[in-house]
């Protein structure tokens, strides 16, 4: 694929990776996350409570609990369930992943990741590149700029 269609589609994922993101319950911070592979979707994530538990993510002094999950584990997790592969995949995702985070995309065999929005700490996008994986930003605002 040519690099012009490939940046509109990257462009278009992490559209509706925020479009996803409103899911979330949490209030701090939501973030959105789609697994892509052969331009189809095959899973997709938000932030939030382990399945069963209230949807509430921030305690009380507005501190976001400890067993918060992130988009991008859920949507790796998800994927794990299902039938399909994240071998070779693309992570998109509204937010730049944590260390913890980066070391499931390792695992899971994702070999791209896109995201929209830097987290003040670079430590997982530094994992990642050293892993080998492609990791591409693009800006919030860039998003809806018609090239």
């Amino acid at each position: 694929m040519n690099k012009d269609k490939q940046a509109q589609f990257d462009r278009s994922y992490l559209q509706m990776a925020a479009v996803w993101a409103q899911n979330s319950y949490c209030q701090r911070r939501q973030v959105g996350a789609l697994i892509v592979k052969d331009r189809m979707i095959i899973s997709d994530g938000y932030n939030g409570t382990p399945s069963g538990f209230e949807n509430v993510c921030e305690d009380e002094e507005g501190n976001t609990k400890p067993y918060v999950l992130h988009a991008e584990a859920n949507a790796i997790t998800k994927v794990a369930k299902s039938n399909n592969s994240s071998e070779g995949a693309t992570l998109y995702i509204t937010s730049s992943p944590c260390v913890e985070c980066a070391k499931l995309i390792i695992q899971a065999g994702i070999k791209r990741v896109v995201f929209s929005n830097e987290y003040r700490l670079s430590d997982g996008i530094d994992l990642l590149r050293r892993a080998g994986i492609e990791v591409i930003y693009i800006k919030s605002e860039d998003l809806y700029t018609i090239r």
